[in-house]
């Protein structure tokens, strides 16, 4: 069964992208699939994460990049969100700036305004182009979520370097309560998210570094 969902944004998560090898390299992990990736449509996109929540194990993690963000937070008020574990969200971008360029956008920001009823880690760097890392600490206290200070990493994406990306799966094991994974014990970010979430402290966890 699937344990885990990776929900993309605009234009998808191409070969190359961290959620793409996540993908094809865990057989508990799917990726969700939009029927036009450039054009996103709120309420298909919406309709498509939520069938794969009823076929997937209840407390599924969902784990989303930039407009993704959005999508799973529009979650909030939906039945769908008790099917839910966790939400790790990674580089949200700014839908209202991007509705100026792709208008269908528009409609993920007005819906992805509430707390969100389930565990989540939003990760934020500090020179995205698509969030300012004050926007991310706003939209952390929105939604409720706790903040993961990546430090300059860009958009997290394959243009900001961001291939394999091991550290993800250590964050989202945090989210189900784990420990880190072996492949991943060796290489954890600094400051492992409060050992394991014990308080799901909202303090900043701060750097990329291993131990």
């Amino acid at each position: 069964m699937i344990e885990t969902l990776i929900v993309p944004g605009l234009n998808g998560s191409p070969p190359g992208h961290w959620q793409f090898h996540w993908a094809e390299g865990d057989e508990r992990a799917e990726m969700i699939e939009q029927e036009n990736w450039s054009k996103p449509l709120f309420t298909d996109w919406l309709h498509a994460l939520e069938a794969r929540i009823a076929g997937s194990v209840p407390g599924v993690i969902l784990v989303a990049h930039s407009l993704g963000c959005s999508l799973v937070a529009a979650l909030a008020s939906r039945p769908s969100a008790s099917h839910v574990g966790g939400a790790l969200l990674v580089a949200p971008a700014d839908a209202r700036a991007l509705s100026e360029r792709y208008p269908t956008v528009g409609a993920f920001a007005t819906a992805a305004n509430g707390a969100l009823p389930f565990t989540s880690l939003l990760v934020a760097s500090r020179n995205d182009p698509f969030m300012s890392f004050e926007q991310a600490e706003r939209q952390a206290d929105a939604w409720g979520s706790t903040l993961y200070d990546l430090g300059e990493a860009g958009h997290i994406n394959i243009a900001s370097g961001f291939g394999p990306w091991p550290d993800a799966m250590t964050l989202a094991d945090g989210l189900r309560g784990r420990a880190a994974r072996s492949s991943t014990a060796n290489a954890r970010p600094r400051s492992w998210w409060s050992e394991v979430r014990p308080h799901l402290a909202r303090g900043h966890d701060t750097g990329t570094g291993v131990r």
